[in-house]
């Protein structure tokens, strides 16, 4: 619950006050699609943050209280090299709303010395949402730092599990299969294929100027976008 002791000039009390004024029946309707269960919106909500940036005691006490805008900001004031790696285990497990997961993965743990452990940890872990943790910390390392990951093994995976996986897990697993095709070419074909033969997201509805998440159009639609840019370049 709330608490009323003050931290750093500010108290969780009042933060929480601030943050129940600022919510929207029609932002909370919006989110609930989602699966995501606030009203406040998100360019209020990282204003709030900005002001308690310098205040990391109140990070860990708002995200006790539970509330989902609390622990969005939290996740925005948090120092993630201050995190242990168990703290990060125990919050990733709790966050069972979509955008506290989503946040807590790219704006934390990412940003954690701790992330190759806990990418392998969460990884195999039965549980497909922690699973799906996993997942979005491969396809960093996909993109960003692949020496040393088995990428045939991880499209044998994606071929084998994605079309049953559980939603959050099916989503993470077509992330890291698109990101494999954008950025690797050596395997692109394989994973279009695969892609186009599971089907999974292909007729997901994506809004106007937002590129289609079935994977062979993503795809595509990137590497194309790369050899423009490049073509752009050389001239």
């Amino acid at each position: 619950m709330a608490q009323t002791t003050t931290v750093a000039g500010s108290t969780v009390a009042e933060v929480m006050a601030e943050l129940a004024a600022l919510e929207d029946p029609k932002a909370r309707a919006i989110n609930a699609r989602h699966g995501d269960d606030h009203g406040v919106n998100l360019s209020k909500l990282r204003a709030v943050a900005k002001r308690l940036k310098a205040q990391q005691d109140l990070a860990p006490e708002l995200w006790q209280t539970g509330d989902t805008a609390a622990r969005l900001v939290a996740i925005l004031i948090y120092q993630p090299q201050a995190l242990e790696r168990d703290e990060l285990d125990a919050m990733l497990r709790e966050a069972r709303i979509p955008k506290v997961h989503d946040w807590l993965v790219n704006y934390v743990v990412k940003k954690s010395k701790h992330a190759g452990e806990l990418r392998v940890v969460w990884f195999a872990d039965p549980d497909p949402v922690v699973a799906s943790a996993g997942w979005a910390l491969t396809s960093d390392r996909v993109v960003k730092d692949p020496d040393g990951l088995d990428i045939p093994g991880l499209l044998d995976t994606i071929e084998a599990e994605m079309k049953d996986a559980p939603e959050r897990l099916q989503w993470a697993m077509n992330t890291c299969l698109a990101q494999i095709g954008i950025t690797h070419p050596e395997y692109r074909d394989r994973a279009i294929d695969i892609g186009e033969r599971l089907e999974v997201l292909k007729d997901y509805p994506a809004p106007p100027n937002c590129t289609s998440p079935f994977a062979p159009i993503w795809i595509t639609e990137m590497v194309g976008r790369q050899h423009t840019t490049e073509h752009a370049a050389s001239h």
